[in-house]
């Protein structure tokens, strides 16, 4: 299991090789955004130039083989809310999106599937044998609310299998920089139960929390095999000279997506 950086004229992105469907996990790289959104911002509501944004789409969806209004997409509101998403949801570029789900799943092929972050944790989930994926974003209050199980759950109903789904973690603020108050640990604890090896606790009070991990052991409580879940090792906040993070940038930044298409 590897995360293998990709390049595609200019458009730098990250794949799983856990993951043979195909799939994205964009960068800043590779878009024509300029100033603080430079250069591929996917953030729609920022405040960048509208043009610019559907150019960067345009580039990604240019990846999967589809116009600009041929995708689906979440609409982000740290809840739990998964979507079944069928061609009917096929988003045009940056109109508006009728539902509010931080998580979306789908047997459609041909659809790619976005989520979106910028510090939260993206996560993958695919089974090619049953033909359903989902793009779920993670951020703490989506992951405490059971955003996985929710996501399972739907994936489920269209006839996949906890043992055949593969999951990839994509980049994310890591341990090292996810600093907390004591509320975020509190919740992780009554939402995981195990949650051994996941905090660092500093002597100012503060934990630093590894979201990564946390959602990882989740899908291993949901039945995912830990064989199955690919986890990145780069830290949004460590590198956002390569990804959007919200925090190093006190939220004057873009976002990134996570895309998968079956």
């Amino acid at each position: 299991m590897a995360f293998i950086e990709e390049n595609n004229n200019g458009l730098v992105y990250m794949r799983s090789s856990i993951i043979g469907a195909k799939h994205a996990f964009t960068t800043r790289f590779g878009g024509v955004s300029e100033g603080i959104f430079s250069s591929l911002n996917l953030g729609s509501n920022r405040g960048d130039d509208p043009e610019a944004v559907r150019e960067n789409y345009r580039r990604v969806l240019a990846l999967f083989g589809v116009g600009l209004d041929d995708a689906a997409v979440t609409n982000q509101v740290h809840k739990a809310e998964v979507r079944i998403v069928t061609e009917a949801d096929r988003h045009s570029c940056l109109g508006p999106v009728p539902y509010e789900a931080d998580g979306i799943v789908t047997a459609a092929r041909g659809l790619p599937i976005f989520c979106f972050t910028a510090d939260c944790v993206p996560v993958l989930l695919c089974d090619e044998a049953h033909g359903v994926a989902g793009a779920i974003h993670c951020g703490w209050r989506s992951s405490v609310g059971d955003i996985l199980k929710n996501a399972l759950d739907a994936m489920l109903s269209l006839g996949a299998e906890p043992a055949g789904i593969r999951a990839a973690i994509g980049p994310a603020i890591g341990r090292c920089c996810f600093e907390t108050d004591d509320d975020v640990p509190e919740a992780i604890a009554a939402w995981l139960g195990d949650t051994d090896g996941l905090f660092t606790r500093r002597a100012d009070g503060k934990t630093l929390v590894d979201l990564r991990a946390a959602n990882a052991r989740r899908l291993i409580q949901l039945g995912v095999a830990p064989a199955s879940i690919d986890i990145s090792g780069e830290c949004t906040y460590c590198r956002h000279d390569k990804y959007w993070s919200h925090r190093y940038t006190k939220g004057r930044r873009g976002s990134q997506a996570a895309v998968i298409m079956l």
